[in-house]
């Protein structure tokens, strides 16, 4: 294929990134980068004239129960049964070097 990437190409684009790249890291990379270009070439030859815009491939709706107040466990039962409770809240171990 004459519109392949070159090895030139790669080492230009890594030179620009700023990537030091081995011989054979380059030899891959075309490569690699070759077969993502083709790929890509065949997205865009792909008729999509009659295709909507999506920003999803399935329809998806809000599935989000409705917010209501239902009763609950005690308060002052549960932190009764904490192993340190503190100002009517449970009290946790230190996270950022706190100290307790």
């Amino acid at each position: 294929m004459s519109d392949r990437i070159t090895r030139d190409e790669v080492i230009h684009v890594a030179r620009l990134a700023r990537l030091e790249l081995a011989p054979d890291e380059v030899d891959a990379f075309t490569e690699q980068l070759a077969r993502v270009l083709e790929h890509a070439a065949d997205v865009e030859s792909l008729e999509v004239d009659d295709v909507a815009p999506t920003s999803h491939p399935l329809p998806l709706a809000n599935v989000y129960r409705a917010d209501e107040v239902t009763p609950s466990i005690d308060r002052d039962e549960v932190l009764a049964q904490a192993p340190f409770a503190e100002d009517h809240m449970f009290r946790v171990p230190p996270v950022l070097g706190e100290e307790p």
